[in-house]
């Protein structure tokens, strides 16, 4: 299970700045994207107070400093994101089928961006930030290790059913699925079209799971 972030530095102060009139899960999502498009360092606070139209007071008592908003945004997307991979994974059917119903659910979020294709938060904000923050560094290698074990799970029972091709390695297929989610999030934020990233799938899903008898 992926370790919740928490605040990095509790608020300490809650009477200064605009009155709770606002909605914290939406303040958050306003947060969250500002964060996805510009990275931690790139998103200043005057950006971050403009998404969300709360002055810095107002964004101090809600959620900490810019850190603890960080965190509370990594938190935030952790959560949706374990519940629609979660769902993707569970949903049934043959291995290809559940691969590619997991990629394009990935896709769907990657390609979310109002300003184009940003990948996923986890990669794109959280990495660079994981470098000089060891609390985000954590749950970014937790989060990964979590994928990993859902796709050694999925590629197991694949083999158990005689889904893989004759010779494959389960375990390393498994590893190849699952890095397929990083390499999809960097190529959608660097600007390659749903075409492109759809052959891109195709491709691993041939690898992984063989060509269709069709082609």
């Amino acid at each position: 299970m992926v370790q919740k972030l928490g605040p990095a530095e509790p608020a300490k102060r809650r009477g200064r700045g605009r009155p709770r009139g606002y909605d914290p899960e939406v303040a958050l999502g306003q947060a969250t994207a500002t964060f996805w498009n510009q990275g931690f360092a790139g998103a200043s606070l005057d950006d971050l107070s403009a998404a969300t139209g709360m002055n810095r007071p107002s964004l101090y008592g809600a959620f900490g400093d810019k850190q603890a908003l960080f965190h509370a945004a990594m938190d935030a997307y952790i959560a949706q994101s374990r519940a629609a991979m979660t769902q993707a994974f569970r949903a049934g059917g043959t291995l290809r089928q559940t691969l590619e119903r997991i990629y394009h659910a990935a896709l769907g979020r990657y390609l979310s961006g109002d300003v184009g294709g940003r990948g996923c938060f986890m990669i794109s904000a959280g990495l660079g930030q994981a470098v000089v923050d060891p609390a985000v560094r954590a749950v970014v290698a937790d989060g990964l290790h979590e994928l990993d074990r859902g796709f050694e799970q999925l590629l197991a029972r694949a083999e158990a059913k005689g889904e893989l091709p004759p010779g494959a390695d389960a375990a390393a297929m498994a590893r190849v699925a699952s890095g397929m989610l990083n390499a999809l999030s960097v190529r959608a934020r660097a600007g390659e079209t749903r075409a492109q990233l759809d052959a891109t799938i195709k491709a691993t899903l041939d690898l992984i799971c063989g060509p269709q008898a069709s082609e």
